[in-house]
C-alpha cells in the first residue's frame, strides 16, 4: 500500500529545489563572468611602435595589469595602426566591430571620428581628444550621452600658453610659425585661439599645413622663406608620429620649438607642454574597467587633466645658442641635457 505523501512536506521540498537553482543561477553567472575573457579593439591613426614597453601607448596595457587583465590569460588587445593614413581608419574601425570586441579605445580626432562612425553600441573609450564637445563626440563632459566617453585634453586653452613661453625665451620675437593638421577638425579652434592670444602680445602667426612626413619637410621650407622666429607644434597623432624629424628639422633650421608633448623633447625638441599623454592612456583603462564591470560609457563623465608637464632640452637651447632664461628653468618639472 502506497505512503501518502504529507502535502506541506512536498511543498518544502519543492521550494527547497527551487531555492537551490537560485543559488545556482548566480554562482554560475558569476563563474562565467570571471572566466570571460574580454577583447578590447585599440584603434590609432599612428604606426605601429617598436616596443610598447617603452612607448606611451604601452601605458594603457600597465594600466589593464594593474586593474588584474591580463593579455594571454582574460585579455586580448586587438591593435589597428593605419601607419599615418587617415583613409585606413574607417576599414580599421569596421574590423573591429566585426570582431565583436567588447570595447575600443581610440585617440585623436580622426581615430575616434572613424570609431564614432563605424558602431553606436560598443562603448568607445577616448585615450586623448582636443574637443570632445566641439567635435561632435558627445553632448557634455559631464554627461557625454550615447557610446563615448574617457579623457579630453585641453590643448585649445593652452596654446596661448605656449605662444607666453616662447616669448619668454625670446623677448624680441615677432613671427611665428604654427604647424597645424588640415584634416584634424580640432585644430581650426586652437588656431583661433592662438591667433587671439599673439595678436594681444603683437605676434604674427603663420599657419602651415602639413599631413604626412613629406609635407612636413616642405612645410619647414616655406617657413625659412617666411622668416618665421620660432614654432609652435600642435598636439596631432602625424605630428607625434614625427616628433623626431619635426624637433631635427627645428634644429638644422636654428628654429627654437615648443609642443604640447613631453616626447617631442625626448626626441630633440626644445620645450613642451602639456598633460602626461602616458598618464591619459593609463588612465582609460580605469573606463575600460568600468565598463566591463556593467557601467554605460554616455554615464561616465569625461576627465580633464588637472596637471601639466613642463620639459625643456637643454641640449637643443645649446645647439640653437639660447639661454634658457631662469625663469623657466625654475618652473621646469624637466630638463633634460
Amino acid at each position: 500500500m502506497p505512503i501518502p505523501i504529507h502535502r506541506p512536506f512536498a511543498r518544502r521540498r519543492l521550494l527547497i529545489a527551487l531555492g537551490a537553482g537560485t543559488l545556482v543561477a548566480p554562482f554560475g553567472s558569476l563563474a562565467q563572468q570571471q572566466g570571460k575573457i574580454w577583447r578590447v579593439g585599440f584603434l590609432v591613426l599612428r604606426g605601429r611602435p617598436v616596443s610598447l614597453d617603452t612607448d606611451f601607448l604601452g601605458a594603457f596595457q600597465r594600466g589593464m595589469r594593474e586593474l588584474g587583465y591580463i593579455e594571454g590569460k582574460n585579455l586580448i588587445i586587438e591593435w589597428r595602426f593605419a601607419d599615418g593614413k587617415a583613409e585606413r581608419l574607417p576599414s580599421l574601425a569596421a574590423e573591429l566591430v566585426r570582431l565583436k570586441v567588447d570595447v575600443i579605445v581610440s585617440a585623436g580626432t580622426a581615430a575616434i571620428s572613424a570609431a564614432k562612425n563605424a558602431t553606436t553600441t560598443i562603448p568607445i573609450i577616448m585615450g586623448n581628444a582636443n574637443d570632445p564637445v566641439g567635435s561632435g563626440f558627445v553632448r557634455s563632459l559631464a554627461r557625454p550621452g550615447g557610446n563615448i566617453t574617457g579623457l579630453s585634453n585641453v590643448t585649445t586653452d593652452i596654446s596661448p600658453k605656449h605662444l607666453e613661453m616662447l616669448l619668454t625665451m625670446l623677448p624680441r620675437l615677432s613671427h611665428v610659425t604654427v604647424l597645424v593638421n588640415p584634416a584634424n577638425p580640432s585644430h581650426s579652434a586652437i588656431l583661433t585661439s592662438t591667433q587671439a592670444a599673439a595678436q594681444k602680445a603683437s605676434i604674427k602667426i603663420l599657419p602651415i599645413e602639413a599631413r604626412t612626413p613629406q609635407e612636413v619637410e616642405t612645410a619647414f621650407s616655406t617657413m625659412i622663406q617666411n622668416s618665421t622666429g620660432a614654432i609652435m607644434v600642435i598636439r596631432d597623432a602625424v605630428f607625434n608620429q614625427q616628433a623626431h624629424q619635426i624637433a631635427e628639422l627645428a634644429t638644422r633650421n636654428r628654429l627654437p620649438s615648443v609642443a604640447a608633448t613631453r616626447e617631442y623633447v625626448e626626441s630633440g625638441g626644445l620645450m613642451s607642454y602639456g598633460q602626461n599623454i602616458a598618464e591619459g592612456f593609463r588612465n582609460a583603462a580605469t573606463y575600460v574597467d568600468k565598463i566591463f564591470k556593467g557601467a554605460k560609457a554616455g554615464e561616465l563623465p569625461i576627465e580633464q587633466p588637472t596637471k601639466f608637464h613642463l620639459a625643456i632640452n637643454r641640449r637643443t637651447a645649446k645647439a640653437l645658442g639660447i639661454a634658457i632664461p631662469q625663469e623657466l628653468l625654475l618652473r621646469a618639472d624637466e630638463v633634460i641635457d
